[in-house]
């Protein structure tokens, strides 16, 4: 305690007791000694006045009766009341007065009134009772002050380690209120391993080691500024906005990305990789199969899938091409099939390639050293329409789930045939998508059947095989689902009847239901507080989850057949139907693609620091000042300000 803090300390249990000294003071027999008394009273006042000189000033007020029985120290300890010795051992510094001299005081204090008048016992026993009270509210007093001014427990019986598990189940704000209690608290909530693993669990540097940072506290108030910034970004429409053209001439067949990794593929049988964190990639163009290059005229890459380390394509004429994302260039794998591959997927966690033309179905992969190899080789009764990988099995064996007309398969290459887990006759499947526990399906009903509520969808659970929930009521035919990467026990689906809706798995009931495009929903992706939707009319439009509001909307020409975001990045293809226009003009025998024609990859980048002027699309850019426009903006001959200056009536 400061030398203030102790005089302020002093002053005000001066004025305490000063104040209380009539109600609080021994009350005495008649016949008991005044002018000890007024001694008392007299060492009560001078008591705070010099507290080092305590002693010799307590002597001078001692009774002469009680020196000659007990001399004057004993006189002195006998007439001071329990408060007063309290506030000595206080003032003195010793914030913890010890117990057995408060027993010894209360043993003379016994003794005291026993040796008294017996004439005044009556009379003493109120003040006693009195006394009795105070005493357990001073001993309660010095618990808490013993209590308070301990070693805490995490000091000297708890070690360092366990209290770091414990603390790790607080949340920031618990951590920063045990910060405040003491110097150790302090060091326990402030130790970096902490904030590291806190860091991580919120979904910040999940590749990050504890030593990559000297201090992660202040990396995580980083991290959560950049997300709240990017959100806001989000939610406003403010960022980059850049157009992956393709000046070839071809029309765009297929797009696929994941994390900073573009991959489309074209008519001209071209297929180019961008990595959008660097622009400077030298890997753009990836070169196909010799096969591929020779033949005359060059098969369409009609299929393209892409992940964190490879990338793959999928032509015309049944061929497949794999390359690696790191290095581009050549193909790292290449096979082909018999016919024409209708279906393309490609596990978003490892190198797992899955392919299915017509009936037949095949699974690749990579080993530990890179060599790709056919895991397994199957034959449905029908044609294979939707193929999804599961998830979340990199260290496992690959699991996929399939359709097939009315039929839902899993394939495991362990097992000899596939596994039936849904097949109701008359009622095909439209779409399908699993996470690494469910598989979602949407049932088409048809006839008599629509009289019992409609198309559904149907979630599976992976582990047992058996129906988890049935949800959906709707006239429309579902055309996708999004259940790989909703929120947790959400799922996201898009109708032909124009609505995004939204499904709650645990109540089986709907969340949200959006009025959103007009031509049926194609592609849909939705997170913890946004979706994301397009149309077949060519609209991508920007939700806002909790209150169903639409935050904006971009509008292309040709339908929209791919939509995938993260945390600060969107990309959006706009994919033709007819992959074979004629040019601008209805004369024309040039059969290069006009640039309306070809399609569009849109990619916006919502972080906070990507607002440079360059990434701004020509079209944003135009001045009114200037007298030709550019594409769709209008081409003033004069000045704005001028035109207007000469018509005061407009």
């Amino acid at each position: 305690m400061a030398e203030d803090e102790l005089d302020a300390f002093r002053k005000r249990w001066k004025q305490e007791l000063t104040s209380k000294q009539e109600e609080q003071c021994w009350v005495s027999p008649p016949s008991c000694d005044f002018p000890a008394r007024s001694g008392q009273k007299d060492f009560k006042n001078r008591y705070f006045e010099d507290p080092k000189q305590n002693v010799n000033k307590a002597s001078s007020v001692s009774n002469p009766k009680e020196d000659a029985g007990g001399g004057k120290a004993a006189a002195e300890s006998e007439d001071q009341p329990q408060y007063v010795s309290i506030a000595r051992s206080l003032l003195d510094g010793r914030t913890s007065p010890l117990l057995d001299r408060i027993q010894e005081e209360r043993t003379r204090r016994k003794r005291q009134y026993h040796d008294r008048n017996n004439v005044c016992s009556a009379s003493l026993q109120q003040p006693h009772r009195k006394v009795k009270k105070n005493e357990e509210l001073l001993d309660q007093l010095i618990q808490d002050l013993n209590e308070v001014n301990d070693i805490p427990f995490f000091d000297i019986e708890l070690p360092y380690e366990l209290a770091l598990k414990i603390f790790q189940y607080l949340n920031c704000t618990e951590l920063g209120r045990c910060a405040q209690v003491s110097r150790a608290w302090r060091v326990l909530a402030e130790d970096g391993v902490l904030w590291f693993k806190m860091c991580t669990r919120e979904g910040y540097h999940q590749d990050a080691s504890v030593s990559d940072s000297p201090c992660w506290k202040s990396t995580l108030r980083d991290c959560r500024n950049s997300a709240k910034t990017v959100c806001s970004n989000w939610k406003n429409r403010v960022g980059s906005i850049s157009q992956l053209q393709y000046e070839l001439g071809k029309v765009l067949c297929d797009v696929s990305s994941c994390g900073n990794f573009v991959l489309a593929g074209y008519t001209s049988g071209d297929v180019r990789l961008w990595d959008t964190l660097h622009w400077d990639s030298t890997s753009s163009y990836l070169k196909a199969n010799s096969l591929s290059v020779n033949s005359d005229p060059r098969p369409y890459a009609s299929h393209v899938q892409v992940n964190s380390t490879v990338a793959a394509a999928a032509y015309e004429d049944g061929c497949v091409d794999i390359w690696s994302t790191e290095t581009g260039g050549e193909p790292i794998h290449h096979f082909q099939n018999p016919g024409r591959i209708q279906v393309l997927t490609l596990s978003p966690d490892s190198p797992v390639l899955a392919s299915a033309a017509g009936p037949d179905i095949r699974l690749d992969r990579a080993d530990d050293r890179g060599y790709w190899r056919t895991l397994c080789r199957s034959q449905l009764p029908k044609i294979v329409e939707n193929l999804v990988l599961v998830p979340g099995r990199a260290e496992l064996c690959p699991l996929a789930a399939l359709t097939a007309g009315e039929s839902v398969y899993l394939l495991d290459p362990r097992e000899e045939e596939p596994q039936t887990l849904h097949s109701v006759y008359g009622h095909p499947v439209t779409c399908l998508d699993a996470s690494d526990s469910q598989v979602a399906l949407g049932v088409k009903s048809t006839g008599w059947a629509m009289h019992g509520g409609g198309n559904k969808i149907h979630v599976y659970s992976l582990q047992t095989s058996k129906p988890v929930v049935c949800v959906g009521n709707s006239p429309g035919d579902f055309t996708c689902i999004n259940l790989r990467d909703s929120p947790p026990h959400l799922l996201v689906c898009g109708n032909k009847d124009r609505r995004v809706r939204v499904f709650d798995l645990r109540a089986g009931s709907s969340v949200a239901s959006l009025y959103a495009h007009h031509l049926g929903v194609t592609s849909v992706q939705a997170d913890d507080w946004k979706i994301v939707s397009g149309g077949e009319e060519g609209l991508v439009c920007v939700w806002e989850m909790r209150m169903g509001a639409k935050l904006w909307e971009m509008h292309n020409r040709h339908p929209v057949r791919h939509v995938r975001f993260n945390t600060s990045t969107l990309v959006t293809a706009n994919i033709p139907d007819d992959k074979s226009p004629r040019g601008a003009c209805i004369t024309d025998d040039d059969l290069t693609a006009h640039r309306r024609h070809r399609g569009v990859i849109c990619h916006y980048d919502f972080s906070e620091d990507a607002l440079s002027q360059d990434h701004i699309l020509p079209i944003c850019r135009s001045d009114y000042t200037e007298s030709y426009g550019y594409n769709y903006n209008i081409g003033l001959a004069v000045p704005y300000d001028r035109l207007s200056g000469s018509h005061p009536s407009h």
